[in-house]
């Protein structure tokens, strides 16, 4: 695996950095409404998914609120303009990141936006408002760091140590492996893991969409 830094838009490309590899972007700051409770209805009702892309960089002024039930099995059909994409979400062992990733996704947040970086052998990663890597959401989510990079691990971005020595996650940034990855373990908070579309996941290329994400509870 490479070391140094991965070209891209200046600071806000993706890193491997020599000491450890990892994941890196920029996170906003916002002053927008907080986040509502998540709820069952349509995602069509939400006002942030008939928003622009862009305009909902910084939307919200925190995380959502917890109310997943860590005890039930969550799943997720991640449409692409490839194919979909189906991912199991660890409640037990991540719950901040799947509460978050249900809301987001029941929002319509992630409606229409694309993976902006792929890295061959490495990751593909999505979920900026802005398209290029230094967007978000508004807010950052504590790091959680049970579980392990294997193959189709889905996971956050974030801020690199320097700047973020608590590695907490983007708010919206998401990233899956397309190889295992044991070296960003403890580093990068894993939060699901792909169960079915692992050859949507490979053919996916920088520009691709997503264009919803179902939640099945």
């Amino acid at each position: 695996m490479r070391t140094g830094v991965f070209r891209g838009k200046g600071k806000f490309a993706l890193f491997m950095l020599s000491t450890v590899a990892g994941l890196a972007l920029l996170i906003g700051c916002g002053s927008r409404p907080t986040p509502e409770p998540l709820s069952t209805e349509s995602s069509a009702k939400s006002s942030v998914a008939s928003l622009p892309a862009a305009q909902r960089a910084d939307y919200y002024q925190a995380k959502p609120e917890m109310t997943i039930d860590t005890n039930k099995t969550y799943r997720a059909t991640i449409q692409t303009s490839k194919g979909d994409i189906i991912v199991s979400l660890d409640a037990q062992a991540a719950p901040e990141h799947v509460n978050n990733f249900i809301f987001l996704s029941k929002e319509g947040f992630y409606d229409g936006l694309t993976f902006h970086r792929v890295e061959p052998g490495f990751v593909i990663q999505g979920g900026d408002p802005l398209g290029v890597g230094n967007g978000g959401p508004g807010y950052t989510l504590p790091g959680e760091f049970d579980l392990t990079h294997g193959e189709g691990a889905l996971a956050m971005a974030r801020l690199p140590d320097q700047v973020n020595p608590r590695r907490e996650s983007s708010g919206s940034q998401f990233y899956i492996t397309l190889a295992p990855t044991p070296f960003l373990d403890g580093q990068y908070s894993v939060f699901g893991q792909v169960e079915k579309g692992m050859e949507v996941v490979r053919s996916i290329n920088v520009g691709d969409t997503i264009n919803h994400i179902v939640i099945e509870e």
